[in-house]
């Protein structure tokens, strides 16, 4: 089995600007990526099985976004014709990344799939045919194939790749899934801020309009702000719960993470422009 890394993302903000019919919200968000996340590891085969050995709990299987998207890749890639015979591959996971955090675990997952058994297949699907298949999967996913740090708009698939400094981010979770469906489908979630161009969005303090509904409906990740902002800016990532503060060196993020209380869960990571997934890709086909 290959070990492939799998990388958490922050929205650094958030903000919904109006609703299709379809359910799905128009957005801005800058998406961040950080030096911290799952490992899935792949080993592909001519079995024409598709096997997880290693179960997410109380995620079926079929719904589990690494079997959506290995099933996509290779009903695409028998369409097109380019699977040379019945393939097949074995995964497993080592989660990292808290389910329902708003850190983008199940969107990095399917991405890691789609770009890894692109490349152990042999298919040949270009980045962007891949993350117009990704968007069947979940509005994250493109970004997380393109691996770059971006600033998206529309549902979330219009990406502008960005370069930012690259700063440590001390991320807490207090041991809580939210659920993403729930918060947008809130009657009372704003829905209509103005769109705003690219370079007014980053000189101005970042917002998520997420936030005041998750803080409203959970009353620990309401606590979790409160006592982060005593060290630093928190700020929620997704629909949440995570919450996140920005700190210009690890010494001083690590300073923080060692005084969280211990019903929370904490972790120091980097933000990095490009993907570990691709930085990965890169050293073994290079």
């Amino acid at each position: 089995m290959i070990k492939w890394p799998s990388p958490a993302k922050l929205n650094l903000f958030l903000y919904i600007t109006g609703r299709r019919q379809d359910g799905y919200h128009y957005l801005q968000t800058l998406f961040q990526f950080l030096d911290y996340g799952d490992t899935v590891s792949i080993a592909s085969n001519h079995s024409g099985t598709l096997q997880l050995i290693t179960p997410v709990a109380d995620i079926k299987e079929e719904n589990n976004l690494i079997m959506r998207a290995a099933k996509l890749l290779r009903i695409q890639a028998e369409i097109h014709g380019t699977l040379s015979s019945k393939v097949g591959a074995t995964f497993s996971i080592e989660k990292r990344i808290p389910i329902g955090g708003g850190l983008g675990g199940g969107s990095s997952n399917a991405a890691t799939v789609l770009i890894a058994l692109n490349y152990l297949w042999n298919t040949r699907f270009s980045l962007k045919y891949l993350s117009l298949l990704a968007l069947q999967l979940g509005a994250d996913v493109p970004v997380f194939i393109w691996g770059l740090t971006s600033f998206a708009d529309g549902i979330g698939d219009r990406l502008i790749p960005l370069l930012l400094d690259e700063k440590w981010y001390l991320i807490i979770y207090p041991s809580i899934s939210i659920s993403s469906f729930q918060v947008f489908s809130d009657f009372h979630l704003t829905r209509d801020t103005p769109r705003r161009h690219i370079k007014d969005l980053l000189l101005n303090p970042f917002h998520n309009d997420c936030e005041r509904i998750v803080r409203q409906r959970c009353n620990e990740v309401e606590k979790v702000i409160s006592w982060l902002s005593t060290y630093a800016s928190p700020h929620m990532t997704g629909t949440g719960s995570c919450i996140f503060a920005e700190f210009n060196t690890k010494k001083s993020a690590l300073n923080v993470l060692n005084r969280i209380p211990e019903q929370w869960q904490g972790f120091v990571a980097r933000g990095v422009n490009t993907s570990p997934l691709h930085t990965f890709f890169r050293s073994i086909v290079n």
